[in-house]
């Protein structure tokens, strides 16, 4: 393999969930560029097509907490790209920020829907198709807060947890039949335009607790999970890749 071939995903399918901006479409520009037809789901259908249109992708509308939903999109990305190699599960919210006791039941219930829901459904439905033809990469797009738990931020911090669970879990399902990995990675905070909304002296504490002293940018995410969707990540799976600048290294 030519040095130009390195971690090259010409061929692939990937889809990506939440690249409708931000992190998920700055990891759908990397896919693409690096050769993948690109796939972009997201609640916002705008904003799904307008990342997708200049990488010639596909932009479709997707509720991940909706099984129906799932199916639906995917079944549209099959017919117009064909089968699915690569599956990224961005999608997620932080909730209501509050402590637990001003918490209410549906402020689980909405993050769970979407972090955990939304993760487990859109394994199910691709997983199935990679056993069948023996290959496939999943990343799930977990956070730092599920390694040491955010106060304030109990139903994001659970369910970024249980998608590190889930992840390990489903790659020693699959280890063995062929090759397909499952990986989650844990960001901490990350520069984006929702930081513009953070008062200062927020940013100011979580960069604190970062030893690199900054906050994380989009293209280092990307690159991370280029790497692991790529054919050459083909031993390395079942793990979760901390990407917070040295905040946590387990």
């Amino acid at each position: 393999m030519g040095e130009n071939q390195f971690f090259s995903l010409q061929g692939q399918v990937a889809v990506v969930t939440g690249g409708g901006q931000e992190i998920g479409a700055g990891i759908a520009r990397r896919l693409s560029a690096a050769g993948a037809r690109v796939a972009i789901l997201d609640l916002n259908e705008a904003n799904a097509r307008a990342v997708a249109g200049p990488l010639g992708g596909l932009g479709l509308r997707c509720d991940v907490s909706s099984a129906a939903e799932v199916e639906r999109a995917l079944g549209e990305v099959g017919r117009e790209f064909g089968g699915i190699q690569i599956l990224v599960n961005n999608a997620g919210i932080a909730g209501k920020t509050a402590p637990l006791w001003e918490l209410e039941e549906r402020d689980l219930d909405q993050v769970y829907a979407v972090n955990l829901k939304g993760v487990f459904l859109m394994c199910r439905a691709v997983i199935r198709h990679m056993l069948e033809r023996g290959y496939g990469r999943i990343v799930n797009v977990a956070s730092i807060a599920g390694k040491e738990g955010n106060p304030t931020l109990i139903p994001y911090s659970s369910t970024k947890a249980a998608v590190i669970a889930l992840t390990k879990a489903l790659a020693k399902e699959v280890a063995g039949k062929g090759d397909i990995t499952v990986n989650s990675i844990s960001p901490a905070v990350v520069r984006t335009k929702i930081l513009d909304t953070i008062p200062q002296s927020t940013i100011d504490y979580m960069v604190s607790r970062i030893p690199m002293g900054r906050t994380g940018k989009i293209e280092e995410v990307a690159a991370l999970v280029h790497y692991l969707v790529s054919r050459e990540a083909s031993f390395t799976t079942g793990q979760c890749y901390d990407i917070s600048g040295g905040r946590a290294t387990y």
